[in-house]
């Protein structure tokens, strides 16, 4: 009877290594964690866009989107600019950053982002952004990415 515990025991800490080492393999090829940047090289219109994302369990838990200018000035924080831009295209920045952003946050990087009407440059400059950061949270680098526009 003790040798088939032992037998028994034996077979399940051996199922238990092979599993907690599959577990290690799948979070080396996920997320990891910690705060990942990408910022554009350039400013496209007076803004710089950028993006960061904190990853935590493997999983990303916060998404910030947004552009600054020359002086540091978050975009979304621009009302002039935010009714300009509300009755020329029907969004604003305030609105489409949080959405892309939001989008990204729900897929964990794995679905598309559907872009909105009035933001599409930002939108492909999100998607841009959003590669750049994803591939630094693969590696584990922290270090800011600096986005050519023509990557």
């Amino acid at each position: 009877m003790k040798r088939i515990l032992v037998i028994l025991l034996s077979m399940l800490l051996t199922v238990s290594l092979f599993t907690a080492c599959g577990n290690q393999e799948e979070a080396e090829q996920g997320l990891k964690d910690g705060y990942y940047t990408a910022k554009m090289s350039e400013f496209s219109h007076g803004w710089k866009e950028y993006i960061t994302i904190l990853v935590k369990g493997g999983s990303i838990v916060c998404v910030e989107y947004n552009a600054e200018n020359a002086s540091g000035f978050i975009k979304s924080w621009d009302n002039a600019y935010m009714q300009n831009m509300l009755h020329s295209n029907g969004t604003y920045p305030n609105e489409y950053t949080r959405y892309y952003a939001g989008q990204l946050l729900e897929g964990q990087g794995e679905g598309s982002i559907d872009a909105i009407s009035g933001a599409t440059s930002s939108h492909g400059t999100f998607l841009l952004l959003s590669q750049a950061v994803l591939e630094q949270s693969r590696k584990g680098d922290s270090s800011i990415m600096i986005v050519d526009a023509a990557h």
